[in-house]
């Protein structure tokens, strides 16, 4: 599910990568100067000299970050390097954080991991509030036009005040007019009855989205109540893969490469 979201067209990842790495790459240079912003200390080693901006390529594309200086000289964050070779896991944890929020708790451990030694949550509070603010603004963004929308719905085990439990997450992803596809929404809800997917639809409808021309999505009971009465004029496909995958119900094991193929 993650893989998906991450994959999908989840706009807000290169504000939000850009953002863990510049507060990793303070970090760094905060311990390797001994000393934080303006503080007056007998362990200080250098004196921080503004930012270099430097533009990295990466496969969310061209992303640019400003690289800490010290004034003399010898530094550079590691933080850098092993954000570029974690990208795949920065994207998914990225993604986890999108459905789940923001927490400075898992924002800690992702610079811990970024920065090679342990953060403390106060340290990293202020880049957890502008991460959680730069997610909350796309999750709430104006959706527009998109002939064609998909739903789904996977069941995932999410943190919800404090406790582990099975949820579903509800999932629309779209395909604008351009040939982009993006992910319009996420909704974790306790199933898939009608009442959650209705409040899901509604939602996205709330933000702008119109000119649907073609909804696809699997033949779920609830899902089907709520997208006619959302959608009701829309045309509906059953999405193939669901398809395929509840046609091998009806088909003896020793059979079943041949028939489903």
């Amino acid at each position: 599910m993650l893989d998906q979201i991450a994959d999908g067209g989840l706009a807000a990842l290169p504000d939000a990568l850009r953002l863990l790495l510049n507060a990793a790459m303070l970090l760094e240079r905060q311990k390797f100067i001994g000393a934080g912003p303006y503080e007056r200390s007998a362990d200080r080693q250098a004196h921080a000299n503004g930012f270099k901006d430097k533009t990295l390529q990466t496969r969310l594309g061209a992303l640019t970050v400003a690289v800490p200086q010290v004034r003399e000289g010898g530094f550079y964050p590691h933080s850098l390097e092993r954000g570029v070779r974690s990208e795949r896991a920065l994207k998914l944890a990225l993604a986890e954080m999108y459905v789940q929020g923001v927490s400075t708790r898992k924002v800690a451990a992702i610079t811990e991991q970024l920065c090679g030694f342990e953060v403390s949550s106060a340290q990293v509070s202020r880049a957890a509030a502008e991460l959680d603010a730069v997610l909350e603004a796309w999750r709430m963004r104006p959706l527009g036009e998109y002939p064609y929308v998909y739903l789904d719905a996977r069941y995932e085990k999410v943190r919800q005040d404090g406790q582990v439990r099975d949820a579903a997450v509800l999932i629309a992803s779209g395909v604008d007019a351009a040939g982009k596809r993006a992910v319009l929404g996420v909704s974790v809800a306790l199933s898939e009855q009608e009442v959650h997917w209705r409040m899901f639809l509604e939602s996205l409808v709330e933000r702008g989205l119109r000119g649907v021309q073609l909804l696809t999505s699997d033949a779920h009971g609830g899902l089907k109540a709520a997208r006619l009465a959302v959608f009701g004029g829309v045309p509906w496909q059953r999405c193939q893969f669901h398809l395929q995958q509840n046609a091998q119900a009806y088909v003896p094991r020793h059979e079943l490469k041949g028939e489903v193929a």
